[in-house]
Formats: C-alpha cells, structure tokens, sequence
C-alpha cells in the first residue's frame, strides 16, 4: 500500500471469505494488492473459464473486472457488503494468452454514494491489455 487504505489486503479477504464466499478469493481469485484508490487482482483461469477455442471466456473477464473494481473500492470506504455495481461496460481489445488475467483497477472518482473505476486486464506475464472496463458502483448511505 502507498497511501493509506480502510482495509488491508489481508482485512479485505477475510471480509470477503465472511460475507461474499462465492467470489472465491484464494482459488480461482487471488488479490495481489490494494492501495489508495487501486487493486490488482488475478484470475486462475481453469477449464470453467474458457469458451471454444481455448481462451478465456468473455464472462470470467467480465467478472473479473467487476470484482476488481469491488475490491479497490471496499478497501477505501472500509466493510460495505451492500456497495452494488450500477454499470459496467467493457472493451474486448484482443485474444488473451492462455493462462492467468490480471486486471489492475483505479479508482477516478470516489464519492459519498458513487464510486467510478476503470480496471484493465491483461494476461499474466504481458502488459499489453486484452480488455479495458469501467464501472460505477453505488455506495449505501453510511450511519451516523
């Protein structure tokens, strides 16, 4: 971590594991960092995530992108189960390699009740990014 973040990766994978098993951080997710207003997470890309042809299926990059940019926001704002993704669009550059993603997310605008990030992907070993997303989150009202 650069800057100072809400949660550590550490906090952040213990919430997730908790309150959302299904995203299976440690398996077929590993989170590599977080930071100030960033992620980096990477998809152990299996059988399950490829389409015809070998590649990784268009749906385990989307997913990864949306579960990054959930990341690198829970680490800013701290344990918020209910932030829901409200939009997210991706571009599909070019065919990844076979083998891990990794998807790198910054966040361009964190406010009270939206968050907006964009997270490229690229396969693990190759910065040349295979798809490019951007995603806003919405962010429930905080007590108090």
């Amino acid at each position: 971590m650069t800057q100072m973040t809400k949660m550590t990766k550490a906090e952040v994978e213990s919430f997730l594991a908790k309150e959302f098993p299904q995203i299976a951080i440690g398996e077929e997710f590993v989170l590599e960092d977080v930071g100030h207003l960033s992620a980096r997470l990477r998809l152990v890309a299996s059988e399950k995530h490829l389409r015809p042809g070998g590649t990784v299926s268009g749906p385990s990059m989307f997913a990864l992108a949306d579960v990054c940019l959930y990341i690198a926001i829970l680490a800013q704002i701290g344990p918020v189960a209910l932030a829901v993704t409200t939009n997210l669009n991706i571009n599909f550059l070019r065919r990844p390699s076979p083998g891990d993603l990794v998807a790198d997310c910054r966040l361009l605008k964190l406010g009270n009740r939206l968050a907006v990030g964009e997270v490229f992907l690229h396969s693990a070993g190759d910065e040349e990014p295979v798809a490019h997303a951007t995603g806003t989150y919405s962010i429930p009202p905080r007590p108090g």
